[in-house]
């Protein structure tokens, strides 16, 4: 199926997008080769193949929302570098790296 650029600047201006010619050639080509592509998936024959929307078998696993104890915070602050006051001090990031 052949796309033209006046199909291709049509729709450029709907999403109101401008393209010079060359890009204009360029999608209609382009575009037209994967269109082509997609059509030649209808002559593969399916006959006797079932319908599937998903090869993996997900299931939604539900758990009882229980309370459970957390992780020992002196355990886990001993290889920690730099904490004040309970939390983990790390460098700043939007400044000049210096202590914020």
């Amino acid at each position: 199926m052949k796309i033209t650029q006046e199909e291709v600047t049509h729709v450029a201006n709907l999403s109101k997008l401008a393209f010079s010619a060359e890009e204009t050639a360029e999608f209609a080509t382009t575009l037209s080769k994967i269109v082509d592509m997609v059509e030649m998936l209808n002559e593969v024959d399916t006959t006797g193949v079932p319908f599937t929307s998903n090869v993996a078998n997900n299931l939604n696993y539900m758990r009882e929302d229980i309370a459970q104890s957390g992780w020992n915070r002196e355990e886990l602050f001993q290889n920690v570098p730099d904490k004040e006051r309970g939390y983990i001090k790390v460098p700043a990031i939007l400044d000049d790296g210096g202590d914020a």
